[in-house]
């Protein structure tokens, strides 16, 4: 398929995701007049103007994931940031003008939050950010919601994408795919079962996690920053949420544990969940069809992934 017609057809995706956003706030008794696309990646995210509500719209998911599958993990989302709203942690909430629940229109799964005026002068301090994943930890222990274990980690999104991408080798070598394949092998395992996760890591304590590096995942609002997308949410270690950001920012984390009383990142437990973090982010070039965009993107962290031990050195 040519540039111009993949540029056509996730245009076609685009005005789609906003038609259907703009029909379901109609529907549900919103004023819709001057609705505008903030954000087109993974989810195409419309601010249904004048009304004060975002319509969040995933388009490029995972082959697997039917709109039931979908739905589920994005009510969970909605029950978690409700209750943390509740509590005053600074999350972007769900919008109170509409019920908290996910919402078809035109073949998508939608989530509706509340419009937060974004400062856009404001640039990110990741180090800062990853402090304050500490307090967001010590926050969610409490939450009383049923999460699975590691479902963030996507299992069956990365074997899916390694079968996939043996069809693939204008996007990685041959000898790469087999060392993510080998990898998996040993991985996969300690993902898919809390009990041999547990027997692994004694002693690591689980608990929810936001699930998708919460430290990139800060909203600079004009009145602070606020945690959004918590799309992945999961029951897991806390090492999770810090996968594949490095010692410089993981130190940030252990300073904002150490505030919250709470006990550092452990060593191996991070070896784990980077090397697991890693093999997502090879996953994700079986959606490049999808997303031609990823391809600005993996590349250096495929360098890392080349340089970093075997299944971060777990094997042995």
């Amino acid at each position: 398929m040519t540039d111009s017609a993949t540029a056509r057809r996730i245009a076609r995706r685009t005005r789609a995701a906003l038609d259907a956003a703009v029909a379901a706030g109609r529907d549900l008794g919103l004023t819709v007049t001057d609705a505008r696309v903030l954000h087109d990646m993974f989810s195409v995210v419309v601010h249904l103007a004048p009304s004060p509500v975002v319509a969040r719209v995933p388009t490029v998911l995972p082959h697997h994931v039917d709109l039931d599958r979908l739905a589920r993990r994005q009510r969970a989302e909605l029950e978690v940031t409700r209750w943390l709203a509740d509590r005053k942690v600074p999350v972007i909430p769900p919008s109170p003008l509409v019920p908290r629940e996910p919402v078809r229109r035109g073949g998508f799964s939608m989530t509706l939050w509340q419009f937060v005026e974004e400062d856009r002068g404001k640039e990110p301090d990741y180090a800062a950010n990853c402090e304050r994943v500490a307090d967001l930890h010590a926050a969610m222990r409490a939450y009383p919601g049923r999460l699975s274990f590691l479902s963030a980690a996507e299992p069956r999104f990365i074997t899916e994408s390694l079968a996939l991408l043996a069809e693939r080798p204008d996007l990685i070598g041959p000898a790469e795919l087999d060392r993510a394949r080998r990898e998996w092998r040993v991985l996969e395992p300690l993902v898919r079962s809390r009990a041999a996760f547990e027997d692994r890591f004694p002693g690591i304590d689980l608990q929810p996690v936001h699930g998708d590096a919460p430290a990139a995942n800060v909203f600079s609002g004009v009145d602070g920053d606020l945690f959004a997308d918590f799309e992945l949410i999961t029951l897991g270690p806390v090492e999770w949420d810090m996968a594949t950001l490095g010692p410089e920012l993981e130190s940030a984390y252990n300073r904002g544990a150490r505030r919250n009383g709470m006990r550092p990142l452990r060593e191996d437990v991070s070896r784990f969940v980077n090397a697991v973090g890693m093999l997502r982010i090879v996953s994700l070039l079986a959606l490049t069809p999808q997303l031609p965009l990823l391809t600005r993107y993996l590349p250096q962290a495929l360098d890392r992934w080349r340089a970093m031990p075997f299944a971060g050195g777990l094997a042995g």
